[in-house]
């Protein structure tokens, strides 16, 4: 069970993961929930830079005046990292799936042009400059988190245990103190997630 004692989301930010987009299933269930029960509530899902630090300079900005105690952010892999980063810089609540730990480790390896997920015609060059702002957002990340630490409250995770492209024990890790649905199996997709959602949107206060 998952506690809904804080106040309703007003505000909520999803940040997709590497290679995908605003088109990824995940971020399109969640939309077209909060577009039919909830459209009182206001939705962002930017398509995010390459840059890592010009990605959060966008957030951040684009945030600027949404209230920390009724904003939300979401984020599935690269994207919960940052959404990790995200709400420690902003004080707000996080729900994470199957988050990136260490993308500056494992994303040193895609350096050079690549295609996004949902439409292979369209390439980006990820930089070696890169990894490097993703070291300094770890950084950030490992300051603020003593001083805003995760509980059941404030983090929401799903991390699979079968996840082929991360490893669950870090993401257990990296999400504790908040409350965690670990899958016994799943994938790094989270193929089931509307099995899910009720327990997402429990988090986020937001009933039906």
């Amino acid at each position: 069970m998952v506690s809904n004692t804080h106040s309703p989301t007003t505000h909520l930010l999803y940040l997709h993961g590497f290679r995908s987009s605003p088109q990824s299933a995940k971020a399109q269930k969640v939309a077209r929930r909060v577009r039919e029960k909830h459209p009182e509530v206001v939705w962002w899902c930017p398509q995010l830079p390459p840059s890592p630090a010009l990605a959060m300079q966008m957030l951040l900005q684009g945030t600027a005046d949404w209230p920390a105690r009724t904003t939300t952010v979401i984020g599935s892999s690269l994207g919960g990292f940052y959404a990790r980063g995200f709400c420690l810089q902003k004080n707000c609540r996080a729900a994470l799936f199957n988050p990136a730990v260490y993308p500056a480790r494992d994303l040193a390896q895609y350096i050079g042009e690549q295609t996004t997920w949902h439409d292979p015609e369209e390439h980006f060059f990820f930089q070696p400059e890169f990894v490097t702002e993703l070291i300094q957002q770890q950084s950030t990340i490992e300051r603020l988190s003593p001083l805003h630490p995760a509980t059941a409250e404030r983090l929401f995770a799903i991390v699979a245990k079968g996840d082929e492209v991360l490893d669950w024990r870090e993401m257990l890790g990296f999400c504790q103190g908040g409350t965690v649905r670990l899958l016994p199996g799943g994938d790094h997709a989270i193929s089931d997630f509307d099995d899910h959602m009720d327990a997402l949107f429990e988090f986020l206060n937001l009933a039906g």
